[in-house]
């Protein structure tokens, strides 16, 4: 894949934006295609679990850092292995997207997430693991051209941009981190 670095920054830059005493996450970005504009990232849907405040939610592979992740590359390299069976090597990072605060209901949470980039050069097959339901390709292109647009509405009766991609509706954070992808312009 022929994708240029542009905004992304490096992995030490993004973690020193986290804010102090925030719970650190991260997750990554797989990408396959010939570049950025037509690429397609993996997506998956969360296992249905009490308890989750993004059960059954599309999300991007990732999770809470662990104490004995040596960073949060480790964080995004695991996560997505224990999601979705693929094994990522920390060498295959580009760079991240900046840091975002997580949000539930409506109220920021002491949780930054730092979303992590990953091409990759052959289409791996998931396997998924206990937290996750499906996974699948989203098309960036479709996603870029306006023909996915959609709204999501909440129960709080909060209104939030989405995609509807195959009977599935992407929003929250992961439209945040792919949007960002796509305009590929770090400011939110």
């Amino acid at each position: 894949m022929n994708l240029q670095p542009g905004n992304l920054l490096a992995l030490e830059e993004a973690a020193a934006r986290i804010p102090p005493g925030h719970c650190r996450a991260a997750v990554a970005l797989l990408l396959m295609g010939e570049d950025a504009a037509r690429a397609s990232v993996l997506l998956m849907r969360r296992a249905e679990r009490e308890g989750d405040r993004w059960s059954g939610q599309i999300s991007l592979p990732g999770g809470h850092m662990e104490r004995t992740d040596r960073d949060l590359c480790a964080t995004a390299c695991r996560e997505t292995y224990e999601e979705v069976g693929i094994e990522l090597p920390p060498s295959a990072l580009l760079g991240a997207l900046p840091p975002l605060q997580a949000v539930a209901a409506g109220r920021p949470l002491e949780t930054t997430i730092l979303p992590l980039v990953f091409p990759l050069e052959e289409p791996p097959t998931p396997s998924l693991g206990p937290e996750a339901r499906e996974a699948f390709w989203f098309p960036l292109e479709q996603a870029r051209s306006g023909a996915l647009d959609s709204r999501h509405h909440t129960a709080e009766g909060t209104s939030h941009p989405a995609w509807d991609f195959e009977g599935r509706r992407i929003w929250g954070l992961t439209y945040r981190i792919l949007s960002c992808w796509l305009m590929n312009d770090p400011a939110f």
